[in-house]
């Protein structure tokens, strides 16, 4: 399932008769973007494979920005699947076909660091960010906490 399919607000719709133009966008979609939209958006990699779906998405309450997003792999009927914590900045959101890649192939990705739903990382543990972002290639964000 996709974004544009959960849009229960019209976030997402194209205009065919809009002061921009025809078939112009109207609503903050692609560039802002409802959580609940993207909660179980597909990710695929760079290759076309499926590679699971979005089951959470973390945001850090002290910065107000989204530090992950949290993926399932594996398993069958939400029996012995894998969770990944996977840094925001890692995703990048393919409009075109509606879901979410990864630049990770299927093979690294089953090497990941994972948890299953009973036993969560502490995702605030700058030890464990470190690891995750060095995994994907990111880098931790930094800023001071919002006042």
């Amino acid at each position: 399932m996709n974004f544009e399919e959960r849009d229960l607000y019209g976030m997402y719709k194209v205009s065919t008769t809009s002061a921009s133009g025809p078939d112009a966008s109207h609503g903050p979609g692609p560039n802002l973007m409802g959580a609940d939209t993207l909660v179980g958006n597909d990710v695929y990699n760079k290759d076309s494979v499926d590679i699971g779906d979005i089951k959470e998405i973390m945001i850090n309450m002290n910065t107000g920005r989204v530090s992950y997003a949290v993926l399932s792999f594996g398993g069958f009927l939400g029996m012995g699947e894998k969770l990944f914590a996977v840094p925001w900045e890692a995703l990048k959101l393919d409009t075109t076909n509606k879901r979410f890649e990864l630049d990770v192939n299927k093979e690294r990705l089953e090497g990941a660091p994972g948890f299953d739903k009973n036993h969560w990382p502490d995702m605030a543990d700058k030890t464990w960010e470190a690891g995750i972002h060095a995994y994907y290639g990111t880098q931790p964000y930094s800023e001071p906490p919002r006042v």
